[in-house]
């Protein structure tokens, strides 16, 4: 792998993991549509030992490294909702019975419950589910689908928007702590203001109201995303639209529920990498996981902003052009 195989697939990566379009299917697409010397990196991604696969465990070094930048950005809510799971624990351990009492703690056991089915079924069948169609065809199908359950999704949640988990900014606030939103901050600010973080606990409370099997609902559907093409961050925020969430609470929950994920399937993985199939990569994986863990950072930070106001459509577009232009490419002119 060259430096700048590993410089273009980081800012892939680092985009198309967050970004409702499939990184996974892109790490196929892109290689095969570059071709030669790119077509490598193709047939790497369905090799049936994973560990003899140099560019596998590339791939695995820019999970850890979009899941540290998942945590960096969602550093304050992350020790708020590990501090909420511990107490609830404790309490659990201690009553001998199933309790929440905040929303901290609830918001906990929705992200422990959506993440079980996500890593049961990576953990028995990822290896079939990457031999049989991490390959461009199949990549470039589930693409087009993505883009078909996102409209699907825009399109159920006019009809569908919950009025038990509506808006309701002051007694949010109220109940977190505060009575009114600051001011918002100067857009040019790259860090997480008062208001910002003010607004995240807003969002959590949102999302913690949605029942325990709604939460399950939405993990069993990260499972699709298994599948090349199919985005987990995508399928996530349907899940959510069709729970009743907006898109911005949607798309929040939808990247706090990636980090354990993306998180667990990197480190997993990360023993290859200091074996036989990472011995000649250690700098083009330096140079990536800062690439993409920078590229993951300012994605996350666009996608927290843009949701506030907007929608899947032009994501669904897109999926549906690139899958559709995909399809032709390899089946007709392969």
């Amino acid at each position: 792998m060259s430096y700048l195989q590993a410089v273009v697939i980081a800012l892939v990566q680092g985009v198309t993991e967050l970004f409702p379009v499939s990184s996974l299917g892109h790490s196929v697409l892109v290689p095969a549509w570059l071709g030669g010397s790119w077509q490598t990196l193709v047939t790497q991604s369905s090799q049936p030992n994973s560990e003899a696969s140099f560019y596998l465990a590339y791939i695995v070094a820019l999970h850890c490294a979009t899941a540290l930048a998942l945590l960096w950005f969602f550093r304050a809510d992350w020790i708020r909702i590990i501090a909420g799971f511990l107490r609830s624990s404790a309490r659990i351990v201690r009553e001998r019975r199933f309790s929440t009492v905040d929303s901290d703690e609830r918001l906990a056991w929705l992200i422990v419950l959506a993440t079980v089915p996500v890593g049961a079924t990576g953990l028995a069948l990822e290896h079939t589910f990457r031999t049989v169609f991490a390959k461009p065809t199949a990549a470039a199908a589930f693409l087009f689908i993505n883009g078909l359950i996102l409209l699907a999704g825009e399109r159920t949640r006019r009809r569908t928007a919950d009025p038990a988990i509506a808006r309701q900014r002051e007694p949010a606030l109220v109940a977190a702590g505060g009575g009114r939103l600051p001011p918002p901050p100067p857009p040019a600010r790259t860090e997480r203001s008062v208001y910002d973080l003010a607004v995240a606990r807003e969002s959590d409370l949102r999302i913690s109201r949605i029942p325990y099997r709604d939460g399950l609902t939405i993990g069993l559907l990260q499972v699709l995303a298994l599948l090349p093409g199919i985005s987990r961050s995508g399928i996530t925020m349907v899940g959510g639209l069709w729970r009743g969430l907006d898109h911005e609470d949607a798309a929040r929950f939808a990247f706090l529920l990636a980090t354990p994920v993306i998180f667990a399937a990197g480190a997993l993985k990360l023993p290859s990498l200091f074996g036989a199939a990472g011995d000649d990569i250690h700098g083009q994986v330096l140079l990536g996981s800062l690439v993409c863990g920078v590229t993951a950072y300012f994605s996350v930070r666009f996608l927290v902003r843009y949701f506030e106001t907007r929608t899947l459509t032009p994501f669904a577009v897109y999926c549906l052009i690139a899958g559709a232009a995909s399809l032709i490419r390899f089946t007709v002119f392969s």
